[in-house]
């Protein structure tokens, strides 16, 4: 309560600090993000930043409405021949990327090539097609070896790692390294040489953008570059970035404190508001290649001493109304959710979990962990480990660290010695853990997959499965089968949905609603 006392007052009463650059025309947007922008590139990261990066440089291919429908955008439509084993997709006219040169087909081909070599999803597709290729300037098909009705999805989901479209020449560069061109064909142009990591990044409009004409929904529809400029501005410390969207230096924070939404509501040139009723869904992490997490046994002792409100109440507060817990891998209120095979998660008990502990041999071995002092959510569930890790008498050693600096050691597989890690936090969205096919953090195929690289035969089998099934109720029963060994193998704990609203001026215009963060179609009145 002293912390957020003093967080309240010092929002309050603070100096709004002098945003550099700062410019008085309705034509610049200036947004706090969630997080410091530090990887530009899509495919070699899932951070959600580069994400939001990503939605306003690039385009895609195909986009989701509300519903999860499937339309076209980047395409101008597509034809599905040979009982499904066809798909013929025709790019609509006009679209240029940023250098002035066309967006073809070739282009839409080596992008697809790039994204399927890492993407969970993308890889699916990659082992069931026969041949990907150009067939003029505005036209590319995809033959399957057998149909595949998950396609369309799997080139149109908005969870990471989007599909998005580069040119041929960037999307040559090899998925293991990041690229070093920003060219898209999206309705920002990134600034490049305003960019300083820690501090700021810039966007101005693409006049050469034709949007599609349809309303914006979810990632469907038109992208209006209705701002001429966007500067992102990273505020790391909350009660300043409380501050200067009170004064107006900032006219949108995105993720603000939770401990500060009440000052912020009683400004009435602030608008505080759920952008997204899905919900955030927060996770601690676990290495599988070293000690002491490599121990199944040691894992699944874990589960028995979390309480998933400790977390949610770091987060949010005491607001029962701004979090749910969730005893299950797959998103609360979706269609795989279940409870199966999460009894251990239920226990809540650190002597249960010390018990287990030392029968399964822990010895005291150091556990670093990994902690993103300036992502004020990852924080604070961050702090409830760190804590936890202590009262079960495991050996902690705290990495505090921004954000960018977490997102790129986690990607380390060396020993902790040589610069590794045992545990993280993250976020995801909610539709990030909808199924078997969203949910990037489920691969458990050892090196090929995500940050923890955890490996069950059992569960890739399960997965394959998933993809075959031919109708909702078996898709539910082996998500279910999926679950319930998952809870044995332990990629990570799942902590609860928890909701995050967005704080912004009321002169903010074209504010989407969409559990993925997308800064196209906002601008603001006079």
């Amino acid at each position: 309560m002293r912390r957020r006392t003093f967080i309240a007052t010092a929002a309050a009463t603070f100096a709004a600090p002098r945003v550099h650059g700062q410019a008085t025309a309705t034509r610049t947007l200036r947004i706090v993000p969630q997080a410091n922008l530090t990887s530009l590139d899509p495919v070699w990261t899932t951070a959600t930043i580069t994400r939001t990066h990503s939605y306003l440089v690039y385009d895609t291919i195909l986009g989701v409405d509300a519903n999860f429908q499937v339309k076209p955008q980047l395409a101008d439509g597509w034809q599905i021949e040979d009982d499904g084993r066809t798909y013929i997709f025709t790019l609509r006219e006009g679209q240029r990327f940023h250098n002035g040169e066309p967006v073809l087909a070739r282009d839409c081909v080596a992008s697809i090539r790039r994204w399927w070599a890492r993407d969970g999803f993308g890889q699916e597709v990659a082992k069931r097609h026969d041949s990907i290729e150009a067939l003029d300037d505005r036209r590319f098909r995809i033959r399957l070896k057998r149909p595949f009705s998950h396609l369309l999805a799997a080139l149109a989901k908005p969870n990471a790692s989007p599909c998005f479209v580069m040119p041929e020449s960037v999307a040559s560069t090899s998925a293991d390294q990041q690229i070093t061109s920003w060219i898209g064909s999206g309705p920002y142009r990134f600034l490049r040489d305003e960019w300083v990591p820690g501090s700021r990044a810039a966007y101005a409009r693409f006049e050469g953008y034709v949007p599609r004409r349809e309303e914006p929904e979810w990632t469907s529809g038109a992208k209006r570059a209705n701002a001429e400029r966007m500067e992102w501005h990273i505020i790391s410390d909350p009660a300043t970035a409380g501050a200067a969207l009170q004064s107006g230096e900032v006219d949108f924070w995105e993720i603000p404190l939770h401990d500060l939404l009440p000052v912020l509501r009683r400004n009435r040139n602030i608008i505080v508001e759920n952008r997204d009723t899905i919900g955030t869904v927060g996770m601690l992490r676990l290495n599988h290649l070293h000690p002491p997490f490599d121990n199944p046994e040691i894992r699944r002792a874990l589960l028995l001493a979390i309480n998933q409100e400790d977390y949610l109440k770091a987060v949010v507060g005491d607001h029962p109304e701004m979090f749910n817990a969730s005893y299950s891998y797959w998103t609360l209120g979706g269609p795989m959710h279940t409870e199966a095979g999460a009894d251990a998660l239920k226990v809540r008990s650190v002597e249960r979990a010390k018990e287990a502990l030392a029968k399964a041999g822990y010895r005291g071995e150091r556990v670093v962990q990994l902690h993103a002092s300036d992502f004020p959510t990852i924080a604070a569930q961050s702090l409830v480990t760190a804590d936890l890790l202590r009262r079960l008498g495991m050996n902690l050693d705290f990495v505090a660290a921004d954000w960018g600096t977490v997102v790129q050691r986690r990607a380390s597989r060396e020993p902790i010695e040589r610069g590794g890690w045992n545990v993280f936090h993250t976020t995801w969205a909610g539709p990030d853990w909808m199924d078997p096919a969203a949910a990037v953090g489920m691969r458990t195929n050892g090196p090929n997959a995500w940050f923890g690289w955890p490996t069950s035969e059992k569960i890739e089998a399960l997965r394959e499965q998933w993809f075959d099934a031919p109708n909702l109720a078996e898709q539910k029963r082996i998500a279910t089968a999926i679950q319930v060994e998952a809870f044995q193998v332990v990629p990570h704990v799942p902590l609860g949905h928890f909701l995050s609203p967005s704080a912004w001026r009321s002169n903010v215009t074209g504010v989407l609603r969409s559990p993925v963060v997308l800064f196209y179609n906002m601008g603001k009145s006079a």
